[in-house]
């Protein structure tokens, strides 16, 4: 008895053993020599760690030190993959830790692995990184399409007509702290300083908290608190090996993400609840916000084809964590973004704010009017191309695939860097790195010469279900400001542009603001 306990202990470590080996090295090293006989290069695979270590000193170096305005900032805010693109041409890879992402760059390429989204997945996140977004950016296949049926009602065109008012609301409050300062500091005509970051990620809280809950902005404060700490957590996460089991050891980084879920769940378990017992009572004067609009239509979903076809309170949680998140983050860095450019390219801000007064007067802006803006919406994709929310999207193949004239091995992670194609001088030409809005005068597919090289949303059937919303409410604060108050960059900023889950300005936008007239 005691003889077959040890055999089979023997067998379990030594099967256990060679996992192990199996998936710091010897897998590994199968894949690269058979990437580097297809003509990809790469840095030799290091055992476990790969290019992880140099990757976190050269995020560490970059953040370290701000840049000129003149300089390119994508060895700052993506610099290992700006690193290896550089030394070893666009067929290349990088080591996270012993897996090997491929990185795409042939626009034709990245509309198959974009268009077929049940070949090309989306890699299981690091368990740890699941608690800050789930939801629909995580599911695939059936799941994926369950979830997008019932969501997408909430983004229709007619619904999103609707939230224009909730927007425009936010926007005056923010105009009017503008103002106030300006009357506390006296400066009318002088412009005062202000950093506008911390006031766009206020607005753009307080507009998700009213079109999506019907609820004030202070009412949403601690979500939004609690979302940004877990950002930030998942940041180290994701820059870090992993290691499986980890997220078991109570580290104070893995208790506390893990603490911050908990809280998160339990105040949007209570908003959810509260809206339910509202709409089964009769009592709900708030169906057309986000969540009315996603928990009807889940309950219709319901009705017609059998419970198990709609979402369980769980999985509206992480639905409604997603909208705050995603709702809140990429559209105040792009609003930061956008005035950082326009206080730089005077002529390009002068150009909107004349055709927002030819548009509007001085009316409120109404959602038609918004969809007319042709001089905004090019300086907008012009943004976005210079910097996108995103700046690299993962996707994984579970079998080996052709992928034009390569096959890749299964398990390989594919990588498709969108930061850099926004800059790509041989897709934009020798002006790529500079603004010009006038690229996009005739529309995204004369621009990109039909070409997918412009995605900021993604691209394909998973493209971003909010983009629409994002810029809707994006133009909706342009009018407000640009028509209240001319800018400048101030003196004291500085410019770092930096990736922490989306790219956002290290150390704010500080500029010097003039008011021309009231809100």
């Amino acid at each position: 008895m005691i003889s077959s306990l040890f055999t089979f202990l023997f067998f379990a470590i030594a099967i256990w053993a060679w996992r192990i080996v199996n998936w710091v090295w010897i897998r590994p090293k199968n894949i690269e020599k058979r990437l580097r006989a297809q003509g990809f290069g790469g840095n030799p695979y290091r055992i476990l760690y790969g290019d992880t270590n140099d990757m976190a000193k050269m995020i560490k170096e970059a953040n370290s030190k701000p840049i000129k305005l003149s300089d390119d900032v994508l060895p700052r805010v993506i610099p290992l993959h700006h690193h290896i693109v550089r030394k070893y041409g666009k067929a290349c890879f990088v080591w996270i830790g012993p897996v090997a992402r491929v990185v795409i760059m042939e626009p034709e390429l990245i509309k198959e692995v974009l268009n077929n989204n049940h070949i090309f997945k989306k890699p299981t996140p690091n368990p740890l990184a699941r608690f800050l977004v789930c939801g629909i950016n995580g599911y695939e296949d059936d799941k994926w399409s369950k979830h997008r049926k019932i969501i997408n009602p909430a983004f229709y065109v007619e619904k999103l007509r609707h939230m224009v008012p909730a927007m425009h609301r936010s926007c005056v409050e923010m105009i009017e702290k503008w103002e106030k300062l300006v009357e506390i500091e006296g400066g009318k005509r002088k412009g005062i300083e202000i950093d506008v970051g911390p006031y766009f990620e206020d607005l753009t809280g307080q507009v998700i908290s009213r079109t999506a809950f019907g609820s004030s902005y202070e009412e949403g404060r601690r979500i939004f608190e609690l979302q940004k700490e877990q950002a930030e957590l998942t940041r180290q996460v994701l820059q870090s090996v992993y290691v499986p089991g980890w997220r078991y050891v109570p580290t104070k980084r893995n208790r506390r993400l893990k603490e911050i879920n908990d809280d998160l769940c339990s105040l949007l378990r209570g908003i959810i609840k509260q809206r339910q017992t509202a709409m089964q009572t009769g009592n709900s004067t708030e169906d057309d916000d986000l969540l009315g609009i996603l928990l009807k239509s889940n309950e219709k979903e319901m009705k017609e084809n059998g419970k198990k076809s709609g979402m369980s309170i769980e999985e509206v949680i992480e639905e409604c964590k997603t909208f705050y998140f995603s709702g809140q983050e990429s559209t105040s860095n792009l609003l930061s973004w956008t005035m950082f450019l326009l206080s730089i390219h005077q002529d390009w801000q002068k150009r909107a704010r004349e055709e927002l007064f030819q548009v509007f007067g001085d009316s409120a802006p109404d959602f038609d009017g918004l969809n007319r803006l042709k001089i905004v919406t090019m300086i907008l994709y012009e943004v976005l191309r210079l910097y996108p929310p995103a700046i690299i999207f993962n996707r994984i193949i579970h079998k080996e695939t052709k992928l034009g004239e390569v096959t890749l091995p299964a398990g390989v992670h594919l990588q498709l860097p969108i930061i850099l194609l926004h800059h790509d001088q041989n897709l934009w030409g020798e002006d790529a790195k500079e603004f010009k809005p006038e690229r996009f005068s005739q529309g995204i597919a004369k621009a990109t010469k039909n070409q997918l090289s412009f995605f900021p949303f993604s691209w394909g059937p998973r493209i971003c279900i909010g983009n629409n919303f994002a810029l809707m409410e994006t133009k909706m604060a342009l009018a407000m400001i640009l028509r209240a108050f001319s800018f400048d960059l101030s003196p004291s900023y500085t410019h770092a542009p930096s990736y922490v889950l989306t790219l956002q300005p290290q150390c704010g936008v500080h500029l010097m603001m003039t008011q021309i007239r009231k809100a």
